[in-house]
């Protein structure tokens, strides 16, 4: 079965309005309710076009929405909406663009780069805006209330969609709604809002291969931010980067300690046994080979767990997955030395996507055979254990760490660990723990 868990988020989208596909044909759109119409009407003055140009140019790179929250012209939407600019102010600068047509700078004041909220500031005042929900802020919204979701897709201008709240997704570390809706790309950072017009949510990413699967940010993410933002406007262009690079380390920071609270459940691989995590945020999936043609050489059955995580930090950046794999493979017609050849060909440290090299230094590996068994109940290992380091963020890396066991001529256990914007010690622990799980199960 293929796994489509992947998380498109909106800012992709609209890098210029020339760059977008020519339109199709679509089905016509469902009728709005009553309801809908009038929501959308209170709310329309209230809402935002967040975009962000390239300053030299003075021409759009990427659009996204927002709303704003107070008389003075504070605003939320989502951090990747503005995450160029946060990455790179000398480059880029923002703009707002109101439904009236009216338009002007923003100023980038706070973000959260986990939850990705972000808090902007109009120089315009005295504008109508949003309250939030009380009952979302005390997780006491009921699930299947409906909700109405605005922003601009694909910079066609501003709109409304219909949908149901579906309660938190459970298998996730961060908090996201699961709002079935048809929130489509350019709508990031716009507001998700009751019946009565408050806020219970901010747009956010949608789900690929799948039909009305949406995200959403829990308010109150948002409104511990514009009480951060509020008491401490002290972010300056100069220092989003080391702000961004702060906040992933604090991050995985907590997803480590987390993860080790957590604890580790033992799995069975033919005679071996290694860990998985027991957090329920990690999501497991099987394969086999043995359907393939041509008929394959050697069996391979294999178990990927992992987080499911995918933390923004810029269009070409992602980080904060992890990941377990582990594959029993078994020799059909290979000898001795076949197989050995086939397992070092097949199983090579592996890189989570979504990273640019410019981002990255080059990686460094190391190669050692390992004994861990004091008293015989552990098989050899061949570890490789491979890192490279973010260039932005000092003392956060990518690791990846393959063990391969050596005890049989023909069948072997291969366990891959890849962590994603770690922080070394972190790795350390977690691999030590992750290889010195490796043993026989009889």
């Amino acid at each position: 079965m293929t796994r489509l868990f992947v998380w498109l988020l909106f800012w992709l989208v609209a890098h210029s309005a020339s760059a977008a596909p020519p339109p199709t044909l679509a089905a016509p759109p469902a009728v709005m309710s009553s309801t809908a119409e009038a929501v959308y009407s209170g709310a329309r003055p209230r809402l935002l076009q967040i975009r962000t140009l390239l300053d030299a140019a003075g021409r759009q790179s990427t659009i996204g929405s927002g709303f704003l929250v107070s008389e003075d012209g504070v605003a939320i939407t989502n951090y990747h909406v503005v995450s160029q600019y946060a990455l790179e102010p000398k480059t880029y600068r923002l703009e707002y663009i109101a439904p009236d047509g009216s338009k002007g700078a923003l100023k980038l004041l706070s973000f959260d780069v986990a939850n990705d909220v972000a808090v902007v500031q109009l120089e315009k005042r005295g504008m109508p805006f949003f309250e939030f929900e009380d009952r979302a802020l005390k997780g006491n919204l009921p699930k299947g209330e409906r909700l109405y979701s605005m922003g601009n897709p694909l910079d066609l201008g501003f709109t409304i969609v219909e949908g149901t709240y579906n309660g938190f997704v459970e298998k996730s570390y961060n908090e996201r709604i699961h709002f079935s809706g048809a929130i489509n790309s350019g709508m990031s950072g716009g507001p998700t809002v009751t019946v009565e017009g408050k806020v219970v949510g901010i747009n956010v990413a949608k789900q690929i291969g799948s039909e009305l699967v949406s995200f959403l940010v829990p308010a109150r993410f948002a409104t511990a931010l514009l009480e951060g933002a509020r008491a401490n406007a002290t972010l300056t262009p100069e220092g989003t980067r080391a702000e961004i690079g702060r906040q992933l380390t604090a991050w995985q920071s907590g997803l480590y300690q987390a993860l080790a609270e957590k604890g580790f459940r033992a799995a069975t691989f033919g005679p071996y046994r290694a860990s998985e995590s027991s957090a329920s945020w990690f999501n497991c999936w099987a394969r086999t080979n043995t359907h393939k043609l041509p008929k394959p050489r050697a069996l391979i059955d294999t178990t990927n767990c992992d987080n499911q995580m995918w933390l923004f930090v810029s269009g070409d950046m992602y980080t904060g997955r992890v990941e377990f794999s582990h594959s029993h493979v078994r020799s059909i017609d290979l000898n001795a030395f076949q197989f050995s050849q086939f397992v070092s060909q097949q199983f090579q440290p592996s890189w989570l996507g979504g990273t640019a090299r410019k981002r990255l230094t080059q990686q460094r590996c190391h190669e050692d055979f390992l004994s861990l068994s004091v008293s015989g109940e552990r098989p050899p290992l061949r570890a490789i254990w491979c890192a490279r380091a973010y260039r932005e963020f000092e003392g956060l890396y990518d690791v990846s760490v393959v063990a391969i066991t050596q005890d049989r001529d023909t069948e072997a256990l291969v366990s891959n660990l890849s962590m994603q914007g770690v922080a070394y010690p972190n790795a350390l622990a977690l691999a030590k723990r992750f290889l010195g799980a490796v043993e026989w199960s009889k």
